[in-house]
């Protein structure tokens, strides 16, 4: 299966082959995987290239209904689902379920016949912090059968993304701002419902959410608690208590969707801290017709070169459904700066950040004047953290960023998808006071700037009356509806991107002005692209 192949796992104890105690994967320890069907369709939407505002507040291209892309797909998957399931059937395997709008077959079985099937190996691994499952090298299938599979995930259980929020070094420091005194700076609109009729969907690989604190942190900024709504996805659940970075990360991402948009309902779906539990969330959460969120919030990310080939594919292909349905989705671009984090002293964009049908989402340093607003803004880059951007690896420049300037990379000189497109308030020193655990605290990063801008989009959704969808096309026709960010870099050892007039490879387009945004994509924003 072409785009399968892992290494072995970095910085874990070596398999053992004793007893199981030792680490060894029994035979009859039962696993379930995702296979996912290939995506036929085309790249249609990245050939879309900036466009001025619409004075009809079209999107750039109008969703597919969701009835319309699932009754296409039963149709024209049949064949590949039925070699799936001829498969796992001559294989000793079980069909745990098939869901042709998201394209998945789970199949289900004793580790060993999932190994026979699969032509792999699984072992145990201890890193020392963690505990997992994993196997090297590819995957093969009959030829038949592999032609009509994207990935098989599921069967490597290594910890796949880290949330991208930083604490402030004294937690308990008075400075920052409340989530909705942010949205307030930027300006975001008063509609009348601040997001009603709305559902943003929060992506999460782990922790979890106490009511007492989501109450507590809305009594703060002065709002009703928002409707928070728990989705298990994979065997993902809400688990406050277990890991408190990871609660962290849930407090941010709900206090500031919801303080940015208190009407929205906020549907969190929780999914484990692998490839398969990222791409299930995601896929469940665009094709979700109880909750049918309009823009979507993922907090959580590692390097491109991390990512396997067909986990590229299948996230991609995820977010290409969402572009589609006409959900927007917002993907924090990383708090490592330019490097991302890696010790190779090349830059590296953070995933699902990078992929082109994600908006990724920088981070700035906002300061305050004596009257409560704005009185400058520049690049997050201090001690050791700041904003994640520079130039893919993988994907190349779409159509959308062919007007804004996007330099060659500086690992290779080849101009490719740029990263990030947007940016907002991130720096811990001028971030988000979260409550967690019963405890008011300061927390930064990038991961506040996904639900943050994730909030606006549900507010333009509300007062649209409709999905601003695949939003990218209009972002880069309409540079003025940003306030552009030209201070700063995010380099690392001198490796990295200066910000600069316009698009940079830094803070992106730039941090929002809510009510030019809401008026470009109202039809009203008439003068925005000069």
């Amino acid at each position: 299966m072409p785009g399968s192949y892992r290494p072995a796992p970095e910085q874990a104890a070596a398999p053992r082959t004793a007893p199981r105690a030792a680490g060894e994967v029994k035979a009859n320890d039962t696993i379930e995987v995702s296979v996912y069907l290939k995506d036929r369709d085309d790249d249609a939407l990245l050939a879309i290239g900036p466009q001025s505002a619409d004075p009809a507040g079209a999107p750039a291209a109008a969703a597919t209904p969701r009835a319309n892309l699932r009754g296409e797909r039963t149709e024209s998957l049949k064949g590949d689902i039925a070699k799936v399931v001829g498969f796992a059937n001559a294989t000793g395997l079980s069909v745990v379920k098939t869901d042709p709008a998201r394209r998945l077959v789970k199949l289900a079985g004793p580790a060993d016949k999932l190994e026979a099937a699969f032509r792999t190996k699984l072992h145990y691994y201890n890193s020392g912090a963690e505990a997992f499952r994993a196997r090297s090298g590819t995957l093969s299938a009959p030829k038949d059968v592999a032609d009509a599979i994207e990935s098989v995930l599921g069967l490597d259980t290594r910890p796949q993304a880290r949330p991208r929020f930083t604490r402030h070094a004294e937690p308990h420091a008075t400075v920052g701002h409340l989530p909705n005194e942010v949205a307030r700076l930027y300006g975001f609109p008063q509609t009348p419902g601040r997001g009603k009729g709305q559902c943003i969907a929060i992506i999460e690989l782990g922790g979890g959410y106490r009511t007492s604190d989501t109450e507590a942190a809305f009594r703060a900024m002065g709002l009703a608690t928002p409707s928070v709504v728990p989705v298990s996805v994979s065997g993902g659940l809400n688990r406050p208590g277990v890991d408190q970075n990871a609660d962290g990360e849930v407090a941010l991402d709900i206090q500031v969707a919801g303080g940015a948009a208190p009407g929205a309902v906020l549907a969190v779906y929780f999914a484990p801290n692998t490839t398969q539990g990222f791409v299930d969330a995601i896929t469940r959460a665009v094709h979700d017709d109880v909750h049918r969120p309009s823009v979507i919030s993922i907090s959580w990310g590692s390097p491109e070169t991390r990512w396997t080939d067909q986990g590229l594919r299948s996230m991609t292909s995820a977010l290409r459904d969402a572009a589609r349905l006409g959900v927007t989705v917002f993907a924090a671009s990383g708090d490592n700066l330019a490097t991302d984090g890696e010790a190779d002293d090349r830059v590296h964009v953070d995933f699902p950040a990078s992929n082109p049908y994600a908006v990724g989402c920088g981070g700035t340093l906002l300061s305050t004047d004596a009257n409560n607003g704005i009185a400058g803004e520049e690049v997050w880059n201090s001690g050791g953290s700041g904003t994640g951007g520079g130039i893919s690896d993988r994907y190349p420049r779409p159509a959308y960023q062919s007007g804004a300037g996007i330099p060659g990379s500086v690992n290779d000189g080849q101009v490719r998808r740029g990263v990030p497109d947007v940016s907002g308030d991130a720096d811990p020193q001028s971030g988000y006071r979260v409550v967690v655990a019963g405890a008011s605290g300061l927390i930064g990063g990038t991961s506040a700037v996904a639900p943050l801008w994730a909030g606006l989009l549900a507010l333009v959704n509300e007062a649209r009356g409709k999905p601003a969808g695949f939003i990218h096309p209009l972002l880069y026709g309409n540079p003025a509806a940003f306030r552009d960010i030209t201070i700063g870099d995010n380099k690392v050892g001198g490796v990295g991107y200066e910000a600069g007039t316009g698009w940079d490879a830094c803070t992106g387009l730039g941090s929002p002005d809510g009510e030019r945004i809401l008026a470009l994509f109202q039809g009203t924003g008439a003068g925005l692209v000069a």
